[in-house]
């Protein structure tokens, strides 16, 4: 059973870079990407504390998803890590099963399933994450509108908003900033309408490497990619928050139903929210779900406080029960 599972497990993990030998995972997670808020230092962290190997996994959200209820007869996942309006679907199509990590109390309410389905391990705020030097002597946008002038043909990437969750996020950041509500999604799908004569660049996967290479000057993105960026390669790189505003934005585990190998999944999940786990988010500039303080060394890398004053919470409920009217109208409108 074992071999079966791993020789699934290889088939499953398409997108995977690099891959570690499938008999060597002790738990498989999906959408634990090593170029996104630092899930690199997390597994090995894992793995120098709990001695289990996790291979990367370079899924989206929505593809996690997919994937998981592809092999809901077979599971080979055990983990899933989503936007939180996907760990909501997961829940709502019966991919996952519940379970409250420890230290799970200290979540505050709206930042986790009543039942334990999904629970918060950290958030980040959504902005411009700008590769200053591949800008060809050009200003930083600093605002949403700025992305539509001709200077930034080609420049411009967002992840698709039919499937990862950053790109919903994006919309919806756009939608709000530009005069927007959640029954009035017009806004930005005027925006999407007319940045498309920009030529924008559309990936499905997360694209750190490629803002960091210059490929992409300019992503729509969290913070704590940005700030990963400019603290720690070689370059020049800022975060923006537009100055029409912007929101924040919570991301999820959850146990898949049935998994594999449930009792270590357990463990893991429990390590995310420990104390070391927690602080393992912060030192990647993340925000961490339960109530920690930042360090005070991370905390003076950030923006000033009244650029964040422009980034709101949202009902990431409703705006999930909105996200498919918004996909279908993105998918017949803009792409």
């Amino acid at each position: 059973m074992k071999t079966a599972r791993f020789a699934l497990a290889l088939l499953a993990l398409t997108l995977i870079a690099p891959w570690q030998s499938a008999k060597a995972a002790d738990v498989i997670c999906y959408n634990c990407p090593p170029e996104w808020a630092d899930w690199a230092s997390m597994l090995k962290a894992i793995k120098a504390d709990l001695n289990y190997d996790i291979p990367h996994d370079n899924k989206n959200s929505g593809q996690a998803l997919a994937q998981i209820l592809a092999e809901k007869n077979n599971p080979v996942g055990d983990i899933g890590y989503f936007g939180v309006t996907f760990g909501m679907k997961a829940k709502a199509q019966d991919a996952l099963e519940p379970y409250k990590p420890a230290k799970w109390d200290q979540v505050p309410a709206g930042l986790k399933d009543a039942d334990g389905y999904w629970t918060t391990i950290h958030s980040g705020t959504l902005g411009l994450f700008v590769n200053k030097d591949a800008l060809g002597g050009k200003p930083v946008p600093a605002c949403w509108k700025d992305l539509l002038k001709p200077d930034y043909k080609g420049m411009v990437g967002y992840l698709d908003p039919s499937s990862a969750a950053v790109g919903y996020v994006g919309a919806v950041a756009i939608n709000l900033a530009l005069g927007g509500s959640e029954a009035n999604f017009d806004p930005a799908i005027n925006f999407f309408k007319d940045l498309r004569k920009n030529d924008p660049i559309v990936p499905k996967q997360t694209s750190y490497a490629r803002v960091v290479s210059g490929e992409m000057p300019i992503l729509f993105d969290y913070d704590f990619n940005a700030y990963r960026a400019k603290y720690s390669e070689k370059g020049n790189f800022e975060f923006v928050i537009p100055c029409e505003g912007s929101v924040v934005f919570p991301y999820v585990v959850g146990l898949v139903k049935n998994a594999p190998d449930k009792e270590k999944a357990k463990k893991v999940l429990d390590y995310l929210l420990s104390d070391k786990g927690q602080a393992i988010w912060t030192n990647a500039y993340l925000r961490p779900a339960r109530p920690i303080e930042l360090p005070e060394a991370v905390k003076k890398k950030f923006l000033p406080d009244s650029d964040y004053a422009r980034a709101k919470n949202v009902d990431w409920g409703q705006m999930e029960n909105m996200q498919k009217g918004f996909v279908d109208r993105y998918l017949a409108e803009v792409r």
